[in-house]
């Protein structure tokens, strides 16, 4: 089993962006020692609670502090951008870190309309130009887009005979199949919505084709994680987890808000059944309990990589949860 980290990089209440990417790059730090495959960072925008807006930047400070774990994006939001300038930011990292990192993408809007416009300077591009756009960037990544392609002779500079392996991050059918037929490495995100995932793996694998890249199909499933040395300690520590997803889900605030704050609050029948709903994405417990889930769902998705993200309010017991799980695979330091 592999694990890895998705690190949306999550603002505390009464924390402060700097606080919180600060506390980004020591986690990067602490996992690479812990023996973790990869750290990725996400792209979300115009929101007060997640301070990961520049994944090219954040992957840059990190892999400089980093030696060995493989760096990315959890993910680019492509359909926002040209293809062609996403090749050339990651092939220039790919010069700085050779065979460290990783290029992952999304179909994302990555917010409302007003901040998607904001994003393309109010170019209304679809989202349905992406599995076209996918397509384009594997092109400009290896110099092989099509004869009758209009920018055929354009190339993404620098030119290197290794590139950054693509990852598709999706949750449907449709977009595994695009990542296969391409050749491309698929993430699933069970932390944002574990349904029908076993059919979006196998359209994955059953519909995989070789690509420059990769010969065999490849695959991580990404799920919410809260470990702790006790039950009672880790239930109680996914509480702040509990409420920040349940005031993602509304729209609300987005930081996240201490223990304290959560046990203060009286949740409506609704909420409650909301916040049982959203545990069927978190796996919640001891090293033993989590190691064990995680082991059945390996068996359920095929895959042998999780990318483990935990959103709970305290940063030390956030880094305490990791090196639980690292200790219960006995990782290789």
């Amino acid at each position: 089993m592999k694990l890895s980290v998705l690190d949306q990089a999550p603002i505390s209440r009464h924390s402060n962006a700097k606080e919180t990417l600060n506390n980004t790059l020591k986690l990067a730090k602490i996992t690479e020692e812990l023996g973790y495959t990869r750290y990725w960072v996400a792209e979300h925008h115009n929101t007060n609670g997640l301070a990961s807006t520049s994944p090219e930047v954040l992957i840059t400070r990190i892999a400089s502090l980093t030696e060995t774990i493989r760096v990315g994006s959890g993910g680019v939001l492509l359909p926002q951008y040209a293809p062609f300038k996403v090749a050339e930011n990651f092939k220039t990292l790919e010069v700085f870190f050779p065979d460290r990192i990783d290029l992952g993408v999304g179909r994302s809007p990555g917010g409302s309309q007003t901040t998607r416009l904001a994003l393309t300077d109010s170019v209304n591009k679809s989202l349905r130009d992406f599995p076209r756009q996918l397509a384009d960037l594997q092109g400009f990544l290896h110099n092989t887009l099509p004869k009758e392609h209009p920018y055929r002779m354009i190339k993404a500079a620098p030119r290197l005979d290794n590139v950054p392996p693509t990852w598709v991050l999706g949750l449907s059918e449709r977009g595994a199949k695009s990542a296969a037929e391409l050749g491309l490495g698929f993430v699933f995100g069970h932390f944002i919505k574990p349904v029908n995932g076993q059919a979006v793996m196998e359209a994955y694998l059953s519909n995989f084709q070789p690509s420059p890249t990769l010969g065999q199909p490849e695959t991580i499933v990404c799920i919410f994680v809260v470990c702790a040395d006790t039950e009672e300690e880790a239930e109680e520590l996914a509480l702040s987890q509990d409420k920040w997803l349940l005031s993602v889900g509304k729209g609300a605030d987005t930081k996240v808000p201490s223990i304290d704050e959560v046990k203060k609050k009286e949740f409506s029948d609704e909420e409650l059944n909301e916040i049982k709903k959203n545990r069927e994405r978190c796996i919640i417990g001891t090293p033993a309990k989590v190691k064990k889930e995680l082991n059945r769902l390996s068996d359920f998705y095929q895959t042998d990589e999780f990318m483990i993200i935990t959103n709970i309010y305290d940063f030390d017991a956030k880094e305490h949860s990791y090196r639980l799980l690292a200790d219960a695979f006995d990782f290789e330091r």
